[in-house]
């Protein structure tokens, strides 16, 4: 099967490439800039939004008269600069992002540049446009070995620049085995903020929590920068000091969801998740434990993952009442606080860990979508169709699975296991282990 994969490698560069690199860049956030600018004139006089093809005839008439720097630079970094932009003018009309703004120099995502044209790559180094051949601090034989091979094919390159550091990421199209066709029993997985996941067979994964590990260090290097003149190089210097130490959390994180991820894809055959609204959870009380955690990532890896490994993905809705149904007998009861981190039921008398009976309710949920009649291929969102082929009749609910057709279910809609972490008046969630925890260094290692 074809996949889209990215290869980034850490670049080495030297003086004169260093700085047409950010010659590059600052092309690239300029011309989203100055289309940025237009398209928001075009609104305000009820005109329609230029395209993309429209704001390029426009910027190269432009740029021979007021930037005279554009001889320096590719003419792939604002074409595709302006390409951008229309996909973020796009994305809000329909409803899936913001209104785009104007891209600042200091913020992390505006400092990359797409760049396409004539790219090779050699050992260790890479060629990009314009710039020529730059260094890379990691070997690049893997994708080599692919492209010598033709089970590749180099499709953009974008550059980046994270504090004092340069990476450039290579968007290849790529041949990959179909991988076999895996059965075997679902697992439910609950994710969390103290135990990052919990499997329904007893596997706990502590979360390595980068941020909060952080915090202190990171208000007090911000403390630092405050206190510095702008413009004085002690100033530039804590600012460097602030953001070497925002990358860091940023890479323990992405490594961490990356292993988790990739273990999950490799061990099991089916995994149930809960389709949890993060972006919603990201506004309560807690939101900088939500987005330390990275459950968005979590989800987008594992999405692509499933596929590449062969297993199958099955999302359960929101609605599920995951927490508040026993595992044994299932019966629904009250909403649980988020400081109660045992589950008690009324009815049989089960008191068994909060995260593990949500993850056996997930487990059961999996089975009862694979044991529909039909099947689909596996993976989520499979074929393009973005329900996934299971839907649960007469209750609304949705699951992507193999199942394709209707089957009955006897759940109906309740408050949603997403809502336990609403913003409400509560205690954060307390930290339980249990005689199945296991860390998380050791169960990936």
């Amino acid at each position: 099967m074809r996949v889209t994969q990215a290869f980034r490698f850490e670049l080495d560069p030297n003086c004169a490439a260093r700085q047409a690199l950010a010659q590059h860049v600052g092309a690239a956030r300029f011309a989203y800039n100055w289309g940025l600018a237009r398209c928001l004139q075009a609104l305000e006089q009820g005109l329609p939004l230029p395209s993309a093809a429209q704001l390029h005839k426009e910027w190269n008439r432009w740029k021979r008269q007021h930037a005279p720097w554009w001889v320096e630079v590719s003419k792939c970094a604002p074409q595709e600069a302006l390409r951008d932009l229309e996909r973020a003018f796009r994305n809000w009309r329909q409803g899936r992002a913001r209104r785009p703004r104007f891209k600042r120099k200091k913020s992390l995502d505006d400092n990359t540049a797409r760049l396409t044209g004539s790219i090779g790559v050699y050992p260790r180094h890479v060629q990009l446009p314009r710039i020529g051949k730059v260094r890379t601090k990691e070997g690049t034989e893997k994708l080599l070995e692919l492209l010598s091979a033709r089970k590749a094919r180099i499709l953009s390159a974008t550059v980046a620049r994270e504090a004092d550091r340069w990476y450039v990421s290579l968007t290849c199209e790529v041949e990959r085995p179909d991988p076999p066709p895996r059965q075997g029993e679902p697992v439910g997985v609950d994710l969390g903020l103290t135990s990052f996941l919990v499997l329904s067979d007893g596997t706990r994964v502590d979360a390595p929590r980068p941020l909060t590990r952080a915090l202190r260090l990171l208000r007090r290097r911000s403390r630092q920068l405050a206190r510095k003149q702008r413009g004085s190089k002690n100033h530039a210097r804590a600012a460097l000091r602030l953001a070497r130490l925002h990358r860091r959390v940023r890479n323990i994180r992405r490594d961490f969801l990356h292993q988790v991820t990739t273990w999950l894809a490799k061990a099991k055959p089916v995994i149930v998740v809960e389709d949890l609204g993060v972006r919603g959870l990201g506004r309560g009380m807690l939101s900088r434990s939500v987005a330390d955690a990275g459950w968005g990532a979590f989800r987008r890896m594992l999405e692509y993952k499933t596929r590449w490994h062969g297993s199958q993905l099955v999302v359960a809705p929101r609605g599920l009442p995951s927490t508040r149904r026993c595992s044994r007998c299932g019966q629904v009861g009250p909403r649980l606080p988020l400081s109660c981190r045992v589950f008690r039921c009324a009815a049989c008398g089960l008191e068994l860990d909060r995260d593990l009976n949500a993850a056996l309710n997930l487990c059961v949920y999996g089975l009862a979508v694979l044991s529909g009649p039909t099947g689909s291929s596996p993976g989520s969102d499979a074929c393009g169709d973005p329900s996934g082929g299971g839907t649960a009749e007469g209750a609304g609910l949705r699951a992507t699975g193999r199942g394709s057709r209707k089957w009955p279910v006897i759940w109906v809609p309740f408050r949603s296991e997403a809502d336990d972490y609403a913003p409400r008046n509560g205690s954060p969630p307390q930290r339980s282990r249990g005689s199945h925890e296991i860390s998380g260094a050791h169960r990936l290692g």
